[in-house]
């Protein structure tokens, strides 16, 4: 096996996200009661459902009082690149709505653009929360006292209690609100956000992320009801909807970054603002020694390509059908960059009847591959599976990189991590994974980096802190950060620029490669 090495300027880190990583201090300082998710997991009926874990969010790991505790293990590592999220609900505690912009409609009846000036912005200061947004640029200021390359992601699952109530939500059928993303204000509200977090903290950012993984919470919210994210209403009729408004979203976030970053803050930066999506690429499988293109087709259409579709080429499929592909203004060359999360793959099988009435909806998720397996068992091909139930398949990572290189020329893996309290299954998960993204540089695709999920252990949304993704395992009574033996390992890597000959064992037969 020939020694293949990683690009010299190659960005090294890791991600996080406000909600699972901030809270946990002992004196409750940093608690945020004002987003659908803090709501989510307390609500009595979603506990004794078991649809939720019943963990606090409050008892995490106190990112917020440790942040330089923990930026300084991540360059002990080695690493030059810091994945940050910002909780809209700490900047707006409270609506924004009555702050009024101008907007234009297009020929289609979606929203065009937003009139946000310097007018605008005042005015949402004023509505701000001065602490919340003092300690974000207290968080991004040591990250680069500490010499890292920053990503702000503005959107990861969660949004503000006042724009999406999700326990009315679902008692309600999705007739009551606030509805979140099926909220007709929901894009107008975003661009808000967007453009007084560009004016806040431009001069410390460069690359940018809107949303995070924005058609899981579509997907599972209101198709996969059994997953414990909110709302939780099986109404497939609301996908549309909920795609749409992300989509136009995004495009106006876009420009409301790109006009209010003017300032480069890295001198290797192409410019003051590079705006892109962080998107979990799934590469879609027939079940072994069987053929079901249409269904393969059909869900990486529409986990994979739908969205991204409408925000980099301007084509939206209102129908969910591939037929009835509408042009709104607003989208298109929207993309400036592209985040991939990859975890598994997804095998899957036709399903006709399951979603009836939305024709490329009729697949389904195969038992025993991907992200369908039992948890610490074997997959059907005898893959190891993490405490998720997620099986490990890393040849999967070269086709999502081949996929996500389709929508944009650079490409970063933004995500990347298994659950493994005991550390038996991560080293051979990073390593095999790490060699899988050196063959797809090999064949060509442009991936400038690579961010471990994650620095540490967190709050896994719905499974809460039974789940343990991090490099360094966290004591949640003490807070202490305790080195799994693979965080070592990724040091290693990272310091020789290769995989070391000594792990190269690890490396399994990638199938189809």
């Amino acid at each position: 096996m020939s020694t293949m090495m990683f690009p010299q300027k190659f960005r090294w880190g890791v991600s996080e996200s406000g909600f699972q990583f901030e809270m946990g201090d002992e004196y409750r300082r940093f608690i945020d009661t004002n987003t659908d998710w803090w709501h989510w997991v307390r609500d009595p009926h979603n506990i004794s459902s078991r649809l939720v874990s019943g963990d606090l969010p409050e008892d995490g790991i106190n990112y917020f009082e440790l942040f330089g505790k923990d930026h300084e293990l991540a360059r002990e590592l080695g690493l030059n690149t810091y994945r940050l999220g910002i909780e809209w609900s700490r900047i707006f505690p409270h609506p924004t709505w009555f702050i009024e912009v101008d907007f234009e409609k297009d020929s289609l009846g979606f929203v065009k653009s937003v009139r946000i000036d310097e007018d605008t912005l005042r005015a949402l200061d004023r509505y701000a929360c001065r602490k919340a947004v003092q300690m974000y640029r207290e968080i991004l200021l040591d990250l680069r006292k500490r010499g890292f390359k920053v990503i702000v992601n503005l959107v990861h699952f969660t949004l503000p209690y006042w724009i999406h109530d999700p326990i009315r939500a679902k008692s309600s059928e999705l007739s009551e609100g606030p509805l979140g993303l099926l909220e007709e204000s929901f894009p107008i509200e975003m661009a808000k956000y967007a453009a007084y977090v560009a004016w806040k903290f431009g001069d410390l950012v460069d690359m940018w992320s809107t949303f995070n993984e924005p058609v899981v919470p579509i997907e599972l919210g209101y198709l996969g009801t059994y997953t414990g994210f909110p709302p939780g209403v099986n109404k497939p009729q609301a996908v549309p909807k909920a795609l749409v408004n992300t989509a136009i979203a995004h495009a106006l976030a876009y420009d409301m970054i790109k006009k209010f970053d003017n300032v480069k803050a890295d001198p290797d930066s192409n410019s003051p603002a590079e705006v892109g999506l962080i998107y979990n690429i799934i590469p879609a499988y027939s079940p072994e020694g069987t053929k079901s293109e249409k269904a393969v087709e059909h869900y990486s259409y529409f986990h994979n390509e739908l969205l991204l579709e409408a925000v980099k080429n301007g084509r939206l499929d209102v129908a969910l059908d591939g037929k009835n592909i509408l042009k709104p203004a607003a989208l298109g060359g929207k993309l400036d960059w592209l985040g991939v999360n990859y975890y598994t793959r997804i095998v899957v099988k036709e399903s006709s009847r399951r979603f009836n009435g939305h024709p490329v909806l009729d697949f389904e998720a195969v038992a025993g591959y991907g992200y369908a397996c039992v948890p610490f068992g074997l997959s059907k091909i005898g893959r190891a599976c993490d405490g998720m139930g997620w099986e490990f398949y890393p040849e999967g990572l070269i086709d999502a990189l081949r996929i996500g290189s389709t929508y944009a020329s650079k490409l970063l893996v933004t995500e990347n991590g298994t659950s493994d309290p005991r550390d038996v299954i991560r080293p051979s998960y990073l390593v095999n994974h790490l060699y899988a993204l050196l063959l797809a540089i090999e064949e060509g695709i442009n991936v400038e980096g690579y961010l471990h999920w994650a620095l540490t252990d967190n709050y896994e949304w719905a499974h809460g802190f039974r789940q343990r993704f991090g490099l360094f395992e966290v004591d949640l009574i003490t807070k202490s950060r305790i080195p799994r033996h693979s965080s070592r390992i990724y040091k290693h890597i990272i310091q020789q620029g290769f995989i070391p000959s000594e792990y190269k064992k690890d490396i399994v037969e990638f199938r189809g490669i």
